[in-house]
């Protein structure tokens, strides 16, 4: 799930937010929620702006 929540990100182009995550994937809130807490807790994403989330280069 991690792999595809970054893959979606990457697709955006912009910041986005877990629910913009999860309407794109069409997954889960809670599956979504539970892979960007792990993506944050290893410093694979970042926050440019409030609430909205990008990966880190």
């Amino acid at each position: 799930m991690k792999e595809k929540v970054l893959q979606a990100m990457r697709d955006a182009g912009k910041p986005v937010s877990a629910g913009e995550v999860t309407k794109a994937l069409g997954a889960d809130r809670k599956e979504v929620d539970k892979a960007f807490a792990e993506l944050k807790k290893e410093g694979t994403i970042v926050s440019p702006v409030r609430c909205k989330w990008a990966p880190a280069q």
